[in-house]
């Protein structure tokens, strides 16, 4: 009888730097939902009002679709959350006054103070997750920039 052949390329799953990426990507985003978990924010929420407020603060006017591209967050998933936020009285999103097809979120006093609470707490769990790096983080930093260039 002939020996079956595998399916995988790897011996292990551990050899395979795509199955590794996804538990780490998993075990990360397990320490951010925790980390914000008290003060009643998503990961994604957090990111679009964390960019959003990124962008107020270098002058750059963004649509909804501008920021969905730069949180790197499916269009789809941005225009819901971004509703979201405005029930929550965290942003608005008014049309633009020269495309009333673009919205032109903005974030508001209130998720300003939630998004200041929130970056301490998203930091500190990046410091903890990322501490076993050591010296070896910027290097880090360096491949994952790498990897996330844009097609």
């Amino acid at each position: 009888m002939a020996a079956k052949r595998s399916v995988f390329a790897h011996a292990q799953p551990e050899d395979s730097a795509g199955f590794l990426l996804w538990q780490v990507s998993n075990s990360w985003q397990a320490s951010i939902r925790r980390a914000l978990q008290n003060i009643g924010l998503t990961h994604v929420q957090f990111v679009l009002l964390a960019v959003l407020r990124f962008s107020q603060e270098n002058q750059l006017k963004v649509t909804q679709r501008d920021l969905a591209r730069r949180a790197r967050v499916d269009a789809m998933v941005a225009s819901k959350v971004l509703r979201q936020l405005e029930a929550l009285g965290l942003a608005r999103r008014p049309l633009d006054a020269s495309d009333a097809r673009a919205r032109m979120p903005q974030i508001t006093a209130s998720g300003l103070r939630l998004l200041r609470r929130a970056v301490p707490l998203v930091n500190a769990a990046d410091d903890a997750f990322f501490r076993p790096l050591g010296r070896d983080e910027a290097r880090f930093r360096e491949l994952l920039s790498q990897l996330s260039e844009p097609d």
